[in-house]
């Protein structure tokens, strides 16, 4: 059963000041970098940010899920991280991210968020390059749902849940601010000034 892990009544009572965690990954050169950067924003509900935390993931490769997981597990922000976010499914190109494994691993609620509907020719792509691992995953994530303006999919959460935070976290632009603030300081670092819509 896909979306058992609601602990603490998370749907339910959700606190004003809930701990997000929101990660986006930094712009790269898919022909020149093997690695590029994660940036995860420590937020109290959409309004304070606490702390930053960094990893890497390879360029099309297969350890963003663990990646994550580690990064998340060994920070000091661990005990009070409620819901982690997501900026899409795919960290450093085709670095698919499992978030059923980070939502049982951490046993909280994952969010995947994005701003418009994905390419539909992702799957068809993968498969040609003979990626069937990575075409698994993205179905293992389960559909794509229309919450509120964003495009979002879920382990670990109901929707009413994704609503909540949608609206809760959403003030400055078209995403969560966790997210929105991930993307600035990924892209400010590696580009030496932020670049693009969040």
């Amino acid at each position: 059963m896909r979306n058992i892990i609601i602990l603490q009544h998370y749907s339910i009572c959700m606190k004003k000041e809930i701990r997000i965690v929101g990660l986006d990954d930094s712009p790269f050169d898919k022909f020149r970098d093997r690695k590029t950067l994660v940036v995860g924003t420590f937020f109290r509900g959409g309004s304070f940010l606490d702390g930053i935390l960094t990893t890497e993931v390879t360029v099309d490769g297969t350890d963003s899920t663990q990646r994550i997981v580690n990064m998340l597990s060994n920070s000091k922000f661990r005990p009070q991280i409620r819901v982690v976010l997501l900026k899409g499914l795919a960290f450093a190109g085709l670095n698919i991210i499992d978030i059923q494994e980070i939502a049982r691993k951490l046993k909280i609620p994952v969010i995947v968020v994005m701003r418009r509907q994905p390419r539909k020719d992702l799957k068809a792509s993968l498969e040609r390059l003979g990626m069937g691992s990575k075409v698994r995953l993205l179905e293992k994530a389960g559909p794509i749902r229309k919450v509120n303006h964003l495009y979002v999919q879920f382990a670990g959460c109901d929707e009413e849940f994704v609503r909540k935070i949608a609206s809760m976290t959403v003030k400055h632009g078209n995403i969560p601010e966790p997210l929105r603030l991930a993307h600035i300081i990924a892209s400010g670092i590696m580009d030496g000034e932020s670049r693009g819509r969040a």
